[in-house]
């Protein structure tokens, strides 16, 4: 993939074979395990959750949780690199799954649940207030949240690249962007858990009222 179909340096890196690498770092039953301890705490306030929708689902490890903590779910997906979205299609059927960039992305519907899980760290800072919105537009009920946080934005070296990852207040932005959202609980989930560790993300679960 080239980066001409790409309007960010970040969209075509991870469209690309970063992209697909990263397939095979994060899979398997453990963080699968994880994944399922994670959602059942970050949405333990949200309530009657018929649908959702994840923004950058890579192969679908979430989204397995979610289909396992609410069977029968209606769960949709965006995400920009093709081996992935391939892979992807095993979990939730081809026909909900949006294969390119999430700053192409129109919602034509909305969700009980959005979710952006270690996405954002990835964005070009300048794209956030376009993706915010989109994730607002998407949002029926509850939007989940989780990445690094920093309370000012600060950009840090990522496996020996520059200017691909990202921390700042993100659901703080969403909420001061769109009043309408509004913080229903949060908590920090832990690389050295001994049960259940994840990469030291700050989750922040949001209802729309």
């Amino acid at each position: 993939m080239t980066q001409d179909r790409f309007r960010t340096e970040q969209e075509a890196f991870w469209a690309g074979d970063f992209g697909a690498d990263y397939i095979g770092r994060n899979e398997g039953d453990r963080l699968l395990a994880s994944n399922l301890d994670f959602f059942a705490k970050a949405l333990r306030g949200a309530r009657d959750l018929g649908s959702c929708i994840e923004f950058g689902a890579n192969i679908g490890m979430n989204l397995k949780a979610l289909k396992l903590l609410y069977p029968g779910i209606d769960a949709s997906a965006i995400e920009i690199n093709t081996e992935a979205a391939d892979r992807l299609a095993q979990v939730i059927p081809a026909g909900n799954i949006t294969t390119g960039s999430i700053l192409d992305f129109a919602p034509t519907r909305t969700w009980d649940l959005t979710l952006i899980k270690g996405v954002l760290i990835h964005l070009n800072p300048e794209v956030l207030p376009e993706v915010y919105d989109r994730l607002v537009q998407a949002c029926g009920r509850y939007l989940l949240v989780a990445e690094y946080y920093n309370p000012s934005p600060v950009a840090i070296p990522y496996r020996g690249h520059a200017d691909r990852l990202f921390k700042r207040d993100f659901a703080g932005e969403i909420m001061d962007r769109h009043p309408a959202m509004k913080l229903v609980d949060y908590g920090f989930a832990y690389r050295r858990d001994p049960n259940f560790p994840q990469d030291d993300i700050t989750w922040f679960l949001m209802q729309k009222t």
